[in-house]
């Protein structure tokens, strides 16, 4: 019964995949662009992806947030005459649109919050004014049916017609590997339902599963999608995961934030450096009701710490997920 409810999923999904592609003669004329002339360029789109991709980590926002906003990013550029100047406002805005759409209200940030973290040069008027846009030449189509919907699906498939559900199938994984794709304009010419087969099949030929290798060929011939069409992709697939596992990609996660700030704030945070107050030692055998009141007064203090420690120097993945929608805390001794 699960299995062909999955099933019928799957033919309403696949109907649906192209009324929300990007206008093929749209990317190509992005692909043919100068990086310096007056359009946008395919590098200067894969670099705004990116971002969208970090912004979207540091936000906590879930990959079906981060492929929606590239999803509307490329429906827009494709279909509009777009001067690089203006990119950066899209994109946000498009990151903003698929967060209202997808994430719970309380979890997407303000549009003033969104601009201050990226550090763009626009207003929150002219964000808004810009989602209008956006808004209004897709007509307000933003549920798209993408390559996620597919790999989510082809993964529930794989597993209800598999006895062997040892979960070596790893969605995380596949996930990411859909999302570093996304980062190159090329992959938003492939059908969803080829682009998330190509990555299946190539993770499953790396875990050599022989049964999940059948299933994997059955929903191809089931979506008649042709050897050729499918093994086009998965060359592209596999050189992009291999240009990306190379030590010289520079990966979003991997990035480090670094805060631009005034002369004026610099020297304010050089002054205050060294005068770090020491914050009062918690006993390890009870907890005292008047030494709570006072260390909560210091952690009130400590926000704006968080901006200023976060500089070029700083240590681990790119936008760590202990600073998304949490305050600092101190440690303890």
């Amino acid at each position: 019964m699960e299995a062909f409810k999955l099933m019928k999923e799957l033919k309403t999904n696949v109907e649906q995949e192209i009324n929300y592609l990007p206008k093929e003669t749209g990317l190509i004329l992005i692909e043919s662009a100068e990086e310096n002339g007056r359009g946008i360029s395919a590098k200067c789109r894969d670099a705004k992806v990116e971002d969208l991709w970090s912004l979207t980590s540091f936000f906590g926002y879930s990959t079906q947030a981060f492929v929606l906003a590239v999803n509307l990013l490329d429906r827009f550029l494709a279909m509009m005459k777009v001067q690089p100047k203006h990119l950066a406002c899209i994109s946000i805005g498009c990151l903003h649109i698929a967060a209202k759409t997808v994430e719970e209200e309380c979890d997407v940030s303000s549009s003033h919050e969104l601009i201050r973290i990226s550090q763009c040069k626009f207003t929150v008027s002219d964000l808004s004014r810009m989602e209008k846009i956006i808004s209004e030449k897709l007509n307000f189509q933003f549920k798209s049916v993408t390559a996620l919907t597919f790999l989510h699906l082809y993964h529930a498939i794989a597993l209800s017609h598999t006895s062997n559900r040892t979960e070596v199938l790893n969605l995380d994984k596949l996930e990411v590997q859909l999302k570093a794709c996304l980062c190159r304009i090329v992959f938003s010419k492939a059908k969803p339902s080829v682009l998330a087969l190509a990555l299946l099949i190539q993770e499953i030929e790396a875990l050599q599963s022989v049964d999940m290798l059948e299933i994997a060929h059955r929903l191809q011939r089931h979506l008649k999608i042709a050897d050729g069409d499918l093994f086009y992709w998965r060359e592209l697939v596999a050189k992009c995961m291999m240009d990306y596992s190379s030590p010289e990609c520079s990966k979003p996660d991997n990035k480090k934030l670094v805060w631009i700030v005034s002369r004026r704030t610099a020297q304010n945070l050089h002054s205050s450096y060294y005068s770090v107050p020491e914050l009062p030692t918690i006993p390890e055998a009870h907890w005292d009701e008047s030494e709570s009141e006072d260390s909560s007064e210091d952690l009130s203090s400590g926000e704006e710490s968080l901006s200023s420690s976060l500089g070029s120097d700083a240590e681990g993945p790119y936008f760590p997920p202990c600073f998304c929608r949490q305050r600092q805390k101190p440690h303890t001794s």
